[in-house]
């Protein structure tokens, strides 16, 4: 937004005066597009089948420390024969290699699927930014519009870009209504959930 005030600022008077300028609130159009929704709905589908398959590893994981812990106790036994107690000590040993392996395929699990979900979700999100966009110009050629701000920007500090509109010039309900026009009954309903974080207690998301 910078570079557009700053040559804003350095025209004339006249010059500006001439510009039509207008406006959108980009936060409230990708809120309230249907297709946001669609795409939240399917992340939020796909991180809870991934929270699925990852506690499934993880109750296979408790099980097979359980028989770790099992396997030391008989080791220990003084009451079996040195022969059979060597025996389920090298088991164990072989227990805590496979237990160690698990661990580790979890933790690889985790990261990716994080990785899975945050890749899944910025696609999403650039996908539906150039759909409004392109919505967006079209209605700005059409309005003989020079330059449309975005009142819902803000800059780097959190402050509030635009102080001041009108709203004379303001874009948002048409671009909206364009973007649902061909929305499934209800589908633009915002959700009221959001996609969960994988459970992870190996370690945080």
């Amino acid at each position: 937004m910078l570079p557009a005030f700053l040559l804003m600022a350095c025209m004339g008077g006249s010059a500006l005066a001439q510009q039509k300028i207008a406006t959108v609130d980009l936060r409230k159009i990708f809120d309230n597009y249907y297709k946001k929704n669609l795409a939240q709905a399917a992340i939020q589908e796909r991180a809870t089948q991934l929270d699925k398959d990852d506690k499934s590893m993880k109750d296979d994981l408790k099980k097979a420390s359980d028989d770790y812990q099992k396997l030391l106790e008989e080791a220990d036994d003084q009451a079996l024969a040195p022969d059979e107690r060597d025996r389920r000590k090298q088991s164990a040993a072989d227990k805590l290699k496979e237990l160690q392996s698990s661990k580790a395929a979890i933790d690889q699990y985790e990261r990716q699927a994080q990785t899975t979900l945050g890749e899944q979700r910025q696609r999403m999100r650039e996908n539906i930014l150039t759909e409004i966009k392109a919505v967006v110009n079209q209605k700005a050629k059409a309005g003989g519009y020079a330059l449309v701000f975005d009142t819902a920007a803000e800059t780097v500090n959190g402050t509030m870009t635009i102080i001041y509109s009108s709203g004379d010039n303001d874009l948002t309900d048409a671009v909206l209504a364009q973007l649902n026009a061909g929305a499934p009954i209800d589908v633009t309903k915002p959700l009221t959930t959001t996609p969960p974080p994988l459970t992870n207690s190996l370690g945080s998301p």
